[in-house]
């Protein structure tokens, strides 16, 4: 069995069956629309010539919506780079397409619900980024890919992918079950890659970034937070550097993820909702948090990057506590705590002060070292990783893990011969501007697929200073994430919990069963929002518009003043209310289901 994906295919839609014919192939994958068999056949010219046809590039996958199933074709596609030789693609354009001819057997409260569903998971294929490749296993390292077996390597991509990975593995389930169709079983990877052709010195290498968001705890920002019962947390990162020069290759990898504690933050209408550590068994979650890492990187550094004072405090002492007192000879041995108070420390733009922080995580960097081969001999391995966090494993991490990834760098590019000996990375001007504005774009990606917007502090990451403007534009983003969390990240939520399986949808939903979409919440409530933005507007227009100031206006003033106050009152005492609320899945803050 070959374990490559067939790359191209030619879409064949009759009114009762479709057709993937790959190119250079005798063999076709048939779809029957009515009753959704599929079958391997011969090529025996049994394609209508009436058909309506296209070209695709790959299949996401069979998603089943009230409507019946959806096939999901992936229709554009860019490519991003080569990497160890093989092609890689960025996912740029995708189709639904339905076995049903029409949806007149629903009634119209089912179209409706079935038209949400549709567009909740189109919503999430069109989050920036998803990537695959037809021939390379993206999901794994290169030091995991180098010490598996020859037999492993031919088995079909699919089956052998990280399953904490591969976005698309619900979706293909009616595919995948059969051994014959791995083929057409293409892994789609969610996060952010970058291969890049570079130059230093006159020797050119590719320099590769690519960060991999785990689908065990996926969701938004505020929505899902800290970890599940299984160990898995939210916002988790895997991203690797990868340098490829001649015979040489190199890989650093690190990863982020939410403090493996049971605690939440949900959006009620307040700026910055206080962390609520939830009553529940934090130490088991941690432990199998800790031990399933350590079993798969190796020794932990556990970076904390949140403040020590304020909102976040109570969840920096508990973290540092759970570390101090485990009792498990495993985290024992193999976890250390490293705390830095990144907003105190780096107070008024002082950020040079990073400095502090990375000679402390010096040794443990050139301990742990990085992955290094050359002609198949294994010069290197990394036998640990830096796990980094600050509360939302976004902004302040990045920042750090573009630090802790330029020093490895070094290292690499120096045992090469790219670099000599007391050249340094920073002093390469073109390839450090590429630098940081990779890594920021790490960010921005990473951020976006999380909070709904690019990343703050990246201004330090692409120039390394912190700009006014930067503060600016950080506001601008601050503002535009407090938006998306209250009235937006509810349906994102439902769209990924529909997209990664957590919520199966039922044919019978509006008819023989209430669907979980229908609204229930009063529609009287939106009435203090209205009246709080009328307030607002009335007061300016008491004081703007009249060329002279009456009792009367200063009466109309303080009245609208006065509605004001208390409208913005009532709207904050109902925000839990009022904010969009994911409305298929009621166990984000405990365990949610695996996927696979």
């Amino acid at each position: 069995m070959s374990a490559d994906v067939v790359e191209e295919l030619m879409f064949h839609c009759t009114d009762d069956r479709f057709f993937l014919e790959p190119v250079n192939s005798k063999q076709l994958l048939v779809i029957d629309r009515v009753n959704h068999d599929i079958s391997l056949e011969e090529n025996g010219g049994q394609i209508p010539f009436s058909a309506s046809r296209k070209t695709v590039y790959g299949v996401v996958g069979i998603l089943h919506l009230i409507a019946g199933p959806y096939l999901i074709l992936i229709t554009r596609r860019s490519k991003v780079g080569t990497l160890n030789k093989q092609a890689v693609w960025r996912l740029e354009e995708t189709e639904f397409v339905p076995y049903a001819r029409s949806t007149t057997f629903l009634t119209s409260e089912q179209k409706i619900y079935n038209d949400k569903y549709l567009s909740l998971a189109q919503q999430v294929l069109a989050t920036p980024y998803f990537y695959f490749s037809y021939t390379y296993d993206l999901t794994h390292t290169l030091q995991r890919l180098y010490y598996t077996a020859e037999d492993f390597l031919q088995m079909a991509l699919h089956e052998r992918a990280d399953v904490r990975f591969v976005w698309n593995q619900h979706l293909l389930r009616d595919l995948s079950v059969q051994p014959e169709m791995s083929a057409f079983c293409l892994p789609l990877v969610h996060g952010f890659i970058s291969i890049r052709q570079c130059s230093i010195n006159g020797e050119w290498f590719t320099w590769t970034l690519i960060s991999r968001r785990s689908v065990y705890r996926a969701g938004t920002r505020m929505w899902i937070r800290g970890i599940d019962q299984e160990g898995a947390v939210a916002n988790y990162v895997e991203t690797e550097q990868i340098v490829e020069y001649r015979d040489f290759r190199s890989s650093f990898v690190q990863t982020r993820g939410s403090i493996p504690l049971h605690w939440s933050q949900e959006p009620n209408l307040v700026y910055k909702p206080t962390p609520v550590i939830l009553n529940s068994n934090h130490e088991e979650a941690f432990t199998r948090h800790f031990e399933s890492q350590v079993l798969c990187y190796g020794k932990q550094v556990a970076v904390n990057l949140i403040d020590q004072k304020g909102v976040e405090a109570k969840l920096c002492d508990a973290f540092k506590h759970l570390i101090e007192t485990s009792n498990r000879q495993m985290v024992k041995d193999n976890v250390r705590y490293e705390y830095f108070d990144f907003h105190h420390e780096c107070r008024k733009m002082r950020w040079d002060r990073l400095s502090i922080l990375m000679e402390r995580l010096r040794p443990d960097s050139e301990s742990m070292g990085y992955f290094l081969f050359r002609d198949g001999v294994v010069l290197l391995e990394q036998e640990g990783v830096f796990r980094t966090n600050c509360i939302d494993c976004l902004d302040r991490t990045n920042v750090v893990q573009s630090m802790l990834a330029r020093t490895q760098l070094q290292s690499a590019l120096t045992r090469m011969g790219i670099l000599g000996e007391n050249q340094r990375v920073e002093d390469q001007y073109a390839f450090e501007l590429l630098f940081k504005n990779v890594w920021a774009d790490n960010a921005d990606a990473v951020s976006t697929q999380y909070s709904g917007t690019g990343a703050l502090k990246t201004d330090f990451t692409r120039t390394g200073k912190r700009t006014r403007l930067g503060l600016l534009k950080d506001g601008w983003n601050s503002a535009v994430r407090y938006v998306k969390n209250n009235f937006m990240d509810g349906d994102r939520q439902d769209g990924l919990d529909v997209f990664l399986g957590k919520y199966q949808v039922e044919t019978g939903e509006g008819a023989t069963r209430p669907c979980p979409l229908k609204e229930t919440r009063d529609p009287r409530l939106l009435l203090l929002p209205a009246a709080m933005f009328f307030s607002l507007l009335m007061v300016f227009a008491c004081l703007m518009l009249p060329s002279e100031y009456t009792s009367f206006t200063l009466l109309s003033l303080l009245f609208w003043a006065g509605m004001m106050v208390v409208a913005t009152l009532s709207t904050f005492a109902q925000g839990r209310q009022l904010v969009n609320s994911p409305k298929l899945s009621f166990t984000h803050l405990t365990t949610p289901p695996r996927v696979g």
